[in-house]
């Protein structure tokens, strides 16, 4: 890890749960839900799409461990999982980041349209509104 002000770079050795060549995983500092975690590159990049082959495939291996360990403690009904890629799509960390989101029946009135909420006003496609 690289930048000195970046606070993926500098996390606490106490915060990662599981990690492996390129790729770390902690549980989010701020959770929407019980297990809500984030895969971090070690390398300070951006966006998703600086990442090597190496990092995208130690990303998905480390979220699909996170994804079996969040299963295992808290039995969620289905995940979200996203990236924000960039200052437009909402991304605040200028550090790669996945999200993992579980998902519960009944934590939200009409989960329907899932990510697509990012916008909204066009997010509703099956309502005809």
């Amino acid at each position: 890890m690289e930048s000195r002000h970046c606070p993926f770079c500098t996390l606490p050795a106490a915060r990662i749960v599981a990690q492996n060549d390129y790729a770390l995983w902690i549980y989010d500092g701020f959770p929407v839900s019980l297990g809500h975690s984030l895969i971090i590159p070690k390398r300070h990049i951006g966006s998703f799409f600086d990442a090597s082959t190496c990092e995208r495939a130690a990303l998905l291996g480390l979220l699909d461990q996170a994804k079996a360990t969040v299963d295992a403690e808290h039995q969620p009904n289905g995940y979200n999982i996203g990236i924000n890629d960039g200052e437009a799509a909402g991304q605040t960390v200028p550090h790669l980041h996945l999200h993992l989101i579980p998902r519960f029946l009944g934590d939200a009135a009409d989960p329907r349209g899932g990510v697509r909420w990012v916008i909204p006003g066009k997010a509703d496609y099956w309502s005809g509104r």
